[in-house]
């Protein structure tokens, strides 16, 4: 997927060569040319990286990075004709990730835009491993309690979620009825546990009406497990 870029800098001619360069290397840009029209681009066409000058009408730089990083971590680049050592340590403490003076070697800034964008995309990888559980095209989100397939949102109840959550985290561990029971904090297993069964019918519906694989398996004897669709070739 191409990377979308957002250049602010007041010089026209700067925007639009910068602009016209990242676009033959493959990237997607969009030019601003103040403060407060790049935090409105920012906003609406939500960049991969930002080149940010420092001196800028309306807002300056320093502002309009630090507007930015209360809506997001996106790399930001600051460009700027100042050089005092002061001035790059402000801008960095500020929420920027580089810093290029100009004139610049545009050989180095693609260095360094491909660089971050790289090692954006490794903790944004690190971080989606961490809040999401997935199995094939299943997708669970426990901080935000949703659980989608294909982009398909499944209307689950708390139980049916907390189940969901137990066997993707626990893909083909094979739990019984006391078990899961157990795991949902039921402690009146004798009348619960049959409760278990009505659950798993409707997790299996909702899931059967928008994917195609069989995920939640039997274990004749034993209870439920899920299966592992990366394992099963689906």
């Amino acid at each position: 997927m191409q990377k979308k870029i957002l250049v602010v800098d007041d010089e026209v001619n700067i925007s639009e060569l910068l602009a016209l360069e990242l676009s033959m290397e493959g990237y997607i840009c969009e030019a601003a040319f103040d403060g407060y029209d790049a935090i409105s681009k920012f906003e609406s066409g939500k960049p991969d990286l930002v080149l940010l000058d420092l001196m800028l009408p309306g807002i300056d730089g320093i502002e309009v990075c630090s507007m930015i990083r209360k809506l997001s971590d996106v790399p930001v680049i600051m460009l700027t004709a100042k050089i005092e050592t002061d001035d790059k340590i402000f801008g960095l403490k500020t929420g920027a990730d580089d810093y290029i003076t100009k004139p610049f070697d545009l050989g180095e800034l693609l260095a360094r835009i491909e660089a971050l964008l790289r090692r954006y995309d490794i903790i944004e990888a690190s971080r989606r491993a961490t809040s999401e559980l997935a199995n094939g095209p299943l997708v669970l989100y426990p901080d935000s309690q949703e659980a989608k397939v294909q982009d398909v949102e499944l209307h689950l109840t708390a139980t049916e979620f907390d189940i969901l959550k137990l066997f993707l985290t626990n893909i083909n561990k094979a739990f019984s009825r006391e078990a899961i029971a157990k795991e949902l904090g039921i402690t009146d297993f004798q009348v619960d546990t049959r409760s278990i069964d009505m659950h798993i019918q409707r997790l299996r519906k909702k899931l059967g009406s928008v994917m195609e694989e069989k995920l939640i398996d039997t274990v004749f004897g034993i209870g439920y497990k899920m299966r592992n669709l990366s394992e099963s070739g689906s």
